[in-house]
């Protein structure tokens, strides 16, 4: 399970990953309003183009932060440009990751892993790392595409998730995808 499934989504492609059609099956304010409240600091990673950035930006208002990690800095030029013009430009900082880890040290409330963790190399120390940033009270939220990440995969992400210290803490149905809230439970 330790070695990545897919490739990375082409920052040249990102476009329709913002498109229309996307906002009918995937709406970040129904997928995210459960979770994210004023005021939290909320680390999106693998965030793209911004999709689920922007949306988290609004929703955690100004005393709130959004850190949008991506490998690629291409899909953070984007969301960049997105951003320039935009009142929650102040609330939402880019960081580029390195191809090993995610390299935020900052305490966040919430990871939001939308259609990334399959893209993982090393998905133990992901866990890891996602678990040493996360508040007592902070949740991993995992959503993996259903037509990319079989069932017996995502059990298997889910297996080492608990492994490493996660315990579910909600199940959400989202339209062509596995997903699953964990929570973390201290040592």
């Amino acid at each position: 399970m330790e070695e990545r499934t897919g490739r990375l989504y082409p920052a040249e492609k990102a476009g329709i990953l913002k498109s229309r059609l996307r906002r009918l099956l995937q709406n970040p304010e129904k997928i995210l309003g459960g979770y994210i409240r004023e005021g939290m600091v909320v680390l999106d990673v693998g965030c793209g183009p911004g999709y689920f950035t922007m949306q988290a930006a609004r929703m955690i208002g100004k005393s709130g932060k959004v850190i949008a990690a991506d490998l690629q800095q291409g899909m953070l030029d984007k969301l960049g440009d997105s951003i320039r013009e935009n009142e929650i430009k102040d609330r939402i900082c880019l960081h580029k990751c390195a191809e090993e880890s995610i390299g935020v040290t900052e305490s966040v409330d919430v990871v939001l892993a939308f259609y990334v963790v399959h893209e993982v190399k090393n998905q133990k120390a992901f866990f890891e790392e996602m678990k040493s940033i996360l508040k007592r009270s902070g949740i991993l939220f995992l959503v993996e595409p259903s037509f990319v990440v079989s069932k017996n995969a995502f059990t298997r992400t889910l297996t080492l998730a608990r492994e490493i210290g996660f315990a579910q803490a909600g199940r959400p149905r989202i339209l062509l995808s596995r997903s699953i809230v964990l929570k973390n439970e201290m040592s």
